[in-house]
């Protein structure tokens, strides 16, 4: 329960990065809900219900009404919750669009030379979302400097909407660094990016809600696998 009579109902995929991004609106807002763990090898029907368009998680459930898609889920939030803990979208209507083109690149531009980097089918496929990764983190430095203003996160002084956006991917960054070896947020390259995962991953609402590493290491071999035989 949300409090106040809001029932809320979370249906998720534990190692989601998205899903992540709505535990830790969630978190960040105070806000208590009810978890489905979804297997998205056999999605239950409440899943299929709720997002019958695309069949994704997450899927946050508010008074029975289902809303889709994690960066429309946080914006929800924001509005359905405006005095609950944390507020994550600037007052300011330009600092706001600012915010969300910043989270569109993210999902966009950065996410996708990510995934081309890990799971390319070929080693150039591989090396080229590697270049546009590295690419894309220069470029979310400078967005990082445009809005944090000097402060500690994207938010300034607090979390705000592009830090939950982004910080949704820091558990498969952190698991990822280890498997390969790698610094994704390097610090002689993107100072301001590294510093600041190394303070999110430390805040409260963070701990709270990341996955264990070790698992996410597991489940990162098991995905390599797959990706290896199907190559």
């Amino acid at each position: 329960m949300a409090g106040g009579g809001d029932e809320l109902k979370l249906l998720g995929m534990w190692a989601s990065p998205y899903v992540l991004r709505v535990k830790l609106a969630l978190s960040l807002k105070g806000l208590s809900y009810d978890y489905v763990e979804e297997d998205l090898m056999n999605k239950s029907d409440l899943l299929l219900s709720s997002n019958p368009v695309n069949k994704k998680v997450p899927v946050l459930i508010h008074n029975g009404k289902p809303i889709c898609e994690s960066q429309i889920i946080l914006q929800y939030l924001d509005e359905a919750f405006p005095g609950a803990g944390a507020t994550l979208l600037p007052a300011d209507p330009h600092e706001r669009a600012v915010a969300r083109f910043w989270a569109a690149f993210n999902d966009d531009t950065l996410l996708a030379a990510s995934q081309a980097a890990s799971w390319g089918k070929t080693e150039e496929e591989r090396a080229e979302g590697e270049k546009k990764v590295v690419e894309a983190l220069e470029r979310m430095e400078v967005g990082l400097r445009e809005c944090s203003k000097g402060k500690p996160f994207f938010g300034g002084d607090t979390v705000g909407y592009l830090d939950v956006v982004l910080g949704g991917f820091l558990a498969w960054v952190r698991a990822t660094d280890v498997m390969r070896g790698v610094k994704r947020f390097d610090p002689a390259t993107t100072p301001l990016l590294a510093a600041w995962a190394e303070r999110f991953v430390e805040l409260d609402a963070a701990k709270a809600v990341m996955p264990d590493m070790d698992k996410m290491i597991e489940f990162g071999k098991v995905l390599q696998a797959r990706a290896a035989a199907t190559n």
